[in-house]
């Protein structure tokens, strides 16, 4: 299973960008998905999360702004990200549980796309 990540860039402060991130592979079913972002010279943090019974948690500072959403049908997750801050800059990973058939689950990361926003 893989999970590709895309949709970073550059982006002016008050813009919006939307990332997706696509699984591949031996997928039975997707369960709880996560975006992650990492700024330089700061550790990893949880930004959004959905779980597979849709219930969705966000980090404090970018509630309002940014949406986790999910398509089963198309074994992708997506965050949009509205009203873009500098703080905002960092790179940004997907994660997922991913049951690879109905005994298996495992956890997954996407390889992280680079989002950078401009004051």
């Amino acid at each position: 299973v893989q999970l590709q990540a895309s949709g970073g860039g550059v982006v002016q402060a008050g813009g919006s960008l939307r990332l997706s991130c696509v699984a591949s592979g031996s997928v039975f079913k997707i369960n709880d998905v996560a975006w992650y972002r990492q700024a330089p010279g700061k550790q990893r943090e949880s930004v959004a999360g959905l779980s597979s019974g849709g219930r969705s948690d966000y980090l404090e500072s970018v509630k309002g702004r940014f949406t986790i959403s999910r398509d089963n049908a198309k074994n992708s997750v997506y965050l949009q990200m509205d009203s873009l801050k500098p703080e905002d800059k960092a790179v940004y990973y997907c994660n997922a549980d991913i049951l690879i058939n109905r005994n298996y689950e495992f956890n997954y990361w996407g390889q992280g796309t680079l989002v950078t926003v401009s004051s």
